[in-house]
């Protein structure tokens, strides 16, 4: 079994939040593999379901972001499983809107969802990075966080968690390598192989018509000369 752990913060005021990406994803992944109705356990909202060959549990946290861990270490515990069987997914300050990046293991960069996560599993989990870019200025990053999405990120934020949702069950499987294939299909689609220089098919004249059959006689065509 695998847990993916989407991290946000719970209620409607928080929904549109660039914070709750993470919610957001897991809630794609949902939707598109018809994983069963959301239920609450272990301070989450959980959903259980398929990818592939493999069974995975979608969690959403219901303890607010910087109490996270609380959720994904009760679940662990209770299915048994080992940090490495762990996927979070979580808005990335330092990646540009729309960029996706998968990771395993490392620090939490002073995100507080993954400091909670860290304090309660430790390191050794995967990620996947969903960027959200930053404001610029230190003090700007709370505020930033928290607002809502705006109008004109509609298009790519779509297209992140499609590719995210496409790539879900390699991701399960363990192979990052096609997962992130998956999301480069939608969040930077490969152009037309078509060349401006290649010739284009013209449309076929009609063919000549065939000038109708002489029926004349011999004397016909001899009286003809002389007229």
């Amino acid at each position: 079994m695998k847990l993916f752990v989407g991290l946000g913060n719970p209620g409607a005021k928080y929904a549109r939040n660039r914070h709750n990406i993470g919610f957001m994803a897991v809630d794609r992944i949902a939707a598109d593999h018809n994983f069963g109705p959301w239920r609450s356990k272990f301070q989450a909202d959980f959903s259980e379901g398929r990818l592939g060959s493999e069974k995975v549990l979608l969690m959403k946290p219901q303890t607010f972001m910087n109490r996270s861990g609380q959720s994904v270490g009760e679940a662990m515990r209770f299915y048994k499983l080992d940090s490495t069987d762990v996927t979070v997914f979580h808005d990335e300050l330092d990646l540009a809107p729309g960029k996706v990046r998968a990771k395993a293991g490392g620090g939490h960069a002073g995100h507080n969802g993954l400091r909670s996560v860290h304090e309660h599993i430790g390191a050794a989990y995967d990620r996947v990075r969903l960027g959200i870019g930053h404001p610029g200025r230190k003090e700007l990053v709370s505020p930033y966080v928290l607002g809502d999405f705006a109008k004109s990120d509609a298009d790519w934020l779509e297209d992140v968690l499609r590719g995210v949702s496409d790539g879900a069950t390699h991701l399960a499987s363990g192979d990052g390598g096609k997962f992130m294939n998956a999301v480069a299909l939608r969040t930077s689609p490969p152009r037309s192989s078509k060349s401006p220089d290649k010739a284009v098919d013209q449309p076929k004249s009609a063919p000549k018509a065939e000038p109708p059959a002489d029926e004349r006689t011999a004397m016909q065509k001899l009286l003809d000369k002389f007229r």
